[in-house]
């Protein structure tokens, strides 16, 4: 039995909203899955964005989350698919509308490097590392993508970072 009657408003913004779902078979932190989008995130809906705007927000959440897991001594990479299995430092990520994703980072040679894909073969595997540097604290980019998304410039995470 339904609590409550929607009204044709309220029952198409319920349809609009993006849905995800996580089943994990241990116990542990929530995942992105589990919290509400941001709000500046949630202001455009899905179907007025580029696959690429898309895919570059919620990458930006998950690498936040990911990252919060994280100890001191490691940083957020990506696996690079097609590659050897080569990983990248993550230091930053964009896009280009309508459907292409790039990373920037640092092979583990500390090149710098950069991945460019479709959003169609967008595959992204993180990976925590060690630092580059262990006596530096760790990079985290997270909370500077995702400084957007929350409606506003995550600055305060940025200098306790320094430099990407």
């Amino acid at each position: 039995m339904t609590d409550h009657i929607k009204t044709a408003a309220e029952a198409e913004e319920a349809a609009a909203l993006p849905r995800a779902v996580a089943i994990r078979t241990e116990d542990g932190d929530p995942g992105i899955e589990d919290e509400p989008l941001p709000a500046a995130m949630s202001a455009t809906p899905p179907e007025r964005k580029s696959p690429a705007r898309w895919a570059y927000e919620r990458l930006a959440l998950y690498i936040r989350k990911f990252e919060e897991g994280l100890d001191e001594d490691h940083e957020a990479a990506i696996a690079i698919t097609g590659s050897g299995g080569d990983l990248m430092r993550i230091r930053g990520i964009g896009y280009f509308d309508p459907d292409i994703v790039t990373f920037y980072g640092m092979d583990p040679r500390g090149i710098r490097a950069q991945l460019i894909q479709h959003v169609s073969q967008l595959g992204v595997m993180l990976r925590a590392i060690p630092k580059a540097k262990p006596d530096a604290p760790p990079k985290r980019i997270g909370f500077r993508l995702t400084g957007t998304l929350d409606g506003d410039v995550a600055a305060e995470a940025a200098e306790k970072d320094g430099p990407a």
